[in-house]
């Protein structure tokens, strides 16, 4: 008997089995496998068409190129930019009230504190001081003439004595203390400026002239004991001086010199049809030149409108006319160096709370019409779109939910 190995060895090669034909298996699993990527191609088109959705999700296309982002509640705020101008507002005359030639002026744009001068008049200064009344009348001692020089009110109270007809002396006159509230608000100055001596309030006395006649020594002035209603503004506060309104060896009148305030603000021509956001204490954004932003916060808004130049006065709407807003920058600091120019002024227009929000990029046009997002799966969900602000977009609708994956198409 003949083993394996010998009867494989005369077996006739005519009646041998025949040898699969080379690479036949192999050409019917490549076509089995195109098939394959045919159908996923196909599922994949008709997910992206949002042909396939239902209520529920199912298990969706293949995922595709694109980041994911959630559904997420937000408060979405929409501002409004308008341009606007840096600056120290408008000047404004100083009410000088001395009279005389104008022997010097300070430097525009130099800054005057209380105590010092604001331009000099027959070489007298013409000095600062803080509050809200104006200088509206001579300070001092007062007798029935008018007011008195205190170096000499004891010695002509003594002269004014005369001799009745029987020769017997009168007794002497006391002058008169001036009363009123400009004298407490000198009087705080005064005090302010390091002259003391007095008691602070509504009645200038002796002891308030002797404190006078120091301030005069050290302006080198002739020390009377009284002010005169030239000597002395009043400003609320510190000064930055404008421009000039006459010349050295001018007289000195109420338009003499300007003045605006030190701070820097920003002043908006807003549209007077619109300015309804303009109410004073309202928070904005001020964005400077160089790109920085500052807070600020509407001071006043102005109650005349003017038309744009160029523009008929019986036409409102041609060109649209304007009302002026001042915007002051608490934080001087922030604004750096920059004294004036162009700045963009940001204000919110609408806000909505506590809504859902997702990146504007994640909406995407459905074929039947309107918006709608695409799910981490590929199913496509229509939506209602509200509110854009920020780069994002508030949605809604029955199959939006909060922490929902959304997907944002590259």
């Amino acid at each position: 008997m003949a083993d394996l190995a010998d009867t494989t060895d005369t077996a006739d090669p005519a009646g041998a089995v025949p040898l699969p034909t080379r690479g036949g298996p192999r050409r019917r699993t490549a076509l089995i496998a195109s098939v394959g990527a045919v159908v996923v191609t196909a599922v994949a088109v008709v997910g992206a068409l949002g042909l396939g959705g239902g209520a529920e999700e199912g298990p969706g296309a293949p995922s595709r190129a694109g980041s994911v982002v959630a559904v997420s509640r937000a408060t979405l705020t929409e501002r409004t930019r308008v341009d606007g101008r840096l600056g120290y507002g408008t000047e404004i005359p100083l009410p000088v009230r001395a009279t005389g030639t104008v022997t010097w002026l300070p430097e525009q744009g130099a800054t005057v504190r209380r105590g010092g001068a604001l331009l000099r008049v027959d070489d007298r200064p013409v000095v600062l001081l803080y509050g809200r009344l104006p200088m509206y009348r001579d300070l001092g001692l007062t007798d029935a003439t008018g007011p008195a020089d205190a170096t000499e009110s004891e010695s002509e109270s003594t002269e004014a004595a005369g001799s009745g007809a029987d020769g017997e002396r009168a007794a002497p006159t006391e002058p008169t203390e001036l009363k009123g509230m400009d004298v407490l608000q000198f009087e705080t100055n005064l005090a302010a400026l390091g002259y003391t001596g007095f008691t602070v309030d509504e009645t200038f006395t002796a002891k308030t002239a002797r404190a006078v006649e120091r301030w005069q020594r050290s302006l080198g002035l002739p020390e009377t004991g009284a002010v005169g209603i030239g000597d002395v503004v009043y400003s609320t506060g510190r000064v930055r001086i404008g421009r000039p309104g006459v010349r050295l060896g001018g007289a000195a009148g109420e338009n003499t010199l300007t003045y605006t305030g030190t701070a820097r603000k920003v002043v908006v021509d807003a549209s007077a049809a619109d300015a309804a956001w303009a109410v004073r204490g309202t928070g904005v954004r001020v964005r400077l030149p160089d790109g920085k932003t500052v807070k600020g916060e509407v001071a006043s808004v102005g109650k005349q409108a003017t038309a744009p130049e160029g523009s008929g006065e019986g036409d409102p709407e041609q060109g649209g006319a304007t009302v002026p807003v001042t915007v002051t920058i608490r934080d001087q600091q922030s604004v750096g160096r920059l004294e004036s120019g162009p700045v963009t002024v940001e204000y919110v227009g609408r806000e909505v709370k506590d809504v859902l929000a997702v990146p504007v990029a994640a909406l995407v046009a459905l074929a039947e019409g309107g918006h709608g997002l695409e799910t981490e799966r590929g199913r496509f969900v229509a939506v209602r779109t509200g509110l854009f602000a920020d780069g994002q977009v508030e949605v809604s609708g029955p199959a939006v939910r909060e922490g929902m994956k959304v997907r944002i198409p590259e």
